[in-house]
């Protein structure tokens, strides 16, 4: 995974849960009733959703996390570093420790998740063995300050972080403090209005924005808004409508996608716009992060978008759709763009990679 010059595109730290995403259910369990489930997947998730998100888009990504030595975790491993080329020489494996599960169920186009676990015998700087040379990092802000994130920056990397959400509703702003040494922070609108006490998505947005470089607020199904700290500039891009079937991990592979296209030099509007098609891409398919989309679904969607917008050239929708992305023209790699593998329900030894 790593460059000629020995230096990764991306590092992310976090822990790795074995996801089980059932989905399809008509409603959900009653106390003493039984569901059947039309679908089921299991993968790799927690911090796997983004690296994984991250290494489908060709980054070279580098995970440190602890992987238990029980069969969930050696099933995390092969899949992560055998099927999808994620460095995992950062990452420590545990014998006296068993792999967290979450049970995903997805119901009416969200989801309810029970999770199983114990707290990591290391704490979150005992994730980062040594610090591997990278041009992003990736961090999710916790009740902790990662010591690591300041050797990140220091190190010339540009850092982003998210937030997860606060159960104590109690939204310290200290939590913030790291962000100091962070280029971006891309939290969802509820967080963010929460953490900035403000009652609307822009206006959390810019009450973010002497914070860092760069803010992001998500607003699922209305998109996303940016704002370039440094110019003011404040942008925002339209979500992608499709059939959604499983929306875990979603937010992972916007972020993921973010961080591509500003390690490719995109402009801002244009990161947003192709974080919000990668992440609407990853919920049409089920299991976290191996939903995350490959170049070969993005090349197809992109050819199906053209096909539409040239039969219905008097709908300004879909020229506006067409405008909006022809920058993909100059980055869908030339030959043949495979579809990534998706997520099976049956935990079993990955095999070779074709």
């Amino acid at each position: 995974m790593l460059g000629n010059d020995g230096q990764l595109d991306l590092f992310v730290s976090g822990v790795v849960f074995l996801d089980i995403v059932f989905t399809g259910l008509r409603e959900l369990p009653a106390p003493g009733t039984e569901a059947w489930a039309p679908g089921m997947g299991s993968s790799p998730g927690g911090i796997a959703n983004l690296a994984v998100a991250a290494g489908r888009l060709g980054l070279r990504t580098g995970l440190g996390t602890a992987l238990s030595t029980d069969a969930y975790g050696e099933f995390c491993w092969q899949v992560l570093s055998d099927q999808e080329g994620l460095d995992l020489s950062p990452a420590r494996r545990l014998d006296d420790w068993h792999s967290p599960v979450t049970v995903s169920l997805v119901y009416d186009r969200d989801r309810s998740m029970v999770t199983h676990g114990h707290p990591l015998p290391v704490n979150a700087d005992g994730l980062v063995a040594d610090l591997p040379t990278a041009r992003s990092a990736f961090v999710s802000l916790g009740d902790e300050r990662a010591p690591w994130v300041r050797r990140a920056t220091d190190a010339g990397a540009l850092v982003f972080a998210d937030v997860g959400w606060d159960a104590s509703a109690a939204w310290s702003v200290a939590a913030l403090d790291v962000l100091d040494d962070c280029h971006a922070f891309l939290p969802n609108a509820a967080e963010a209005m929460h953490y900035t006490r403000t009652e609307t998505p822009r206006a959390a947005l810019h009450g973010l924005a002497d914070r860092v470089p760069v803010a992001v607020v998500t607003c699922g199904s209305d998109g996303a808004l940016a704002i370039d700290s440094d110019t003011g500039l404040v942008v925002s891009a339209p979500a992608i409508e499709v059939d959604a079937l499983d929306p875990t991990g979603a937010g992972d592979v916007f972020t993921a996608s973010f961080i591509a296209a500003t390690l490719w030099g995109l402009p801002l509007r244009q990161r947003l716009a192709f974080a919000n098609l990668a992440a609407a891409l990853s919920v049409q398919h089920f299991g976290g992060s191996l939903s995350a989309p490959g170049w070969g679904d993005i090349a197809d969607w992109w050819s199906a978008a053209r096909r539409r917008a040239a039969r219905h050239h008097n709908a300004s929708s879909e020229a506006e759709l067409a405008a909006q992305y022809g920058f993909l023209d100059d980055m869908i790699p030339q030959g043949e763009c495979r579809s990534p593998r998706r997520a099976t329900a049956t935990i079993a030894r990955v095999p070779e990679v074709a």
